[in-house]
């Protein structure tokens, strides 16, 4: 049987790659996008299996319609693809209190009001999954994107948690980690500090001129991530995590062997705290 999603964030990049690929494996997908016009030649391509959506997550309202009309049209949802979200280049200084907010109203807080509106029907069916799209910067941060890895690393926590609490109900979780794709993200989508400090030119500042320098370079094809993703969803014993491309692997790699070398270096402090028999 054809598989049901709602993906949101469809305007561009992996999400709208995943909905296409979706589409002509011939599934039904429900495509979203806060401009609801780049998405629909998606449903004009496939009007009997595709429906365009408005769909800005940081609205309540909206959220609660996207998901109460493909549920409508399609009469249950299978696969939430939680993709909308951006980034945010700022030293952790320099960071503004309202751009912060927005970041992770965007890329956490969205996705759990998505997550929350399609569980009741996956757990009614006692089969779902949930597919959140994270980051390299999930798993490893750097210089000048600590907000945006802090709101991915928090997207890791809470899929990490859902895995666990959903297991029993048949539903699987998965979070997605691209490292460079070439999409926007690192061009027209990504917002910026106004207030750059000059302490931070050669770490901070470094980093964001890189960034913006591999903008419309990267190695990463959107076509080939949602490839991925139709495959890890397809599957009957999916991944929590599912890595894409070697950038993530490798500095995964190493971060693991940080970890296990500090392990090492300080397990007896880390064993010596309990309170001491007399």
């Amino acid at each position: 049987m054809p598989r049901v999603w709602l993906v949101t964030g469809c305007s561009s990049g992996i999400g709208r790659e995943l909905a296409r690929a979706a589409l002509e494996a011939g599934d039904c997908v429900a495509a979203s996008a806060r401009d609801v016009a780049t998405v629909r030649d998606l449903a004009g391509i496939h009007p009997e299996r595709a429906l365009a959506l408005a769909l800005d997550v940081t609205d309540a309202g909206q959220v609660s319609r996207a998901v109460s009309e493909a549920e409508r049209r399609f009469g249950h949802i299978d696969v939430l693809v939680n993709n909308a979200g951006y980034g945010y280049l700022a030293a952790i200084e320099e960071g503004e209190e309202a751009e912060v907010h927005a970041l992770f109203d965007t890329n956490f807080f969205g996705l759990v009001a998505m997550i929350k509106a399609v569980l009741p029907g996956m757990r009614a069916r006692r089969s779902g999954h949930v597919v959140n799209v994270s980051s390299m910067a999930g798993l490893v941060a750097n210089p000048g994107t600590g907000y945006y890895s802090a709101s991915k690393f928090a997207v890791e926590g809470l899929s990490e948690a859902l895995s666990r609490e959903l297991a029993p109900f048949g539903i699987f979780v998965t979070a997605v980690e691209p490292g460079p794709f070439r999409t926007h993200w690192s061009g027209r989508s990504m917002r910026r500090t106004r207030t750059p400090l000059a302490a931070y030119a050669e770490t901070v500042g470094a980093r964001v001129a890189m960034i913006q320098e591999l903008d419309g370079r990267q190695r990463g094809d959107p076509r080939r991530a949602a490839e991925a993703i139709l495959r890890v969803v397809a599957h009957p014993d999916p991944p929590l995590h599912l890595l894409l491309g070697p950038d993530v692997v490798d500095a995964l790699r190493a971060k693991l062997a940080d970890l296990e070398r500090s392990l090492a270096e300080w397990e007896p402090v880390s064993r010596d705290v309990d309170f001491r028999d007399e």
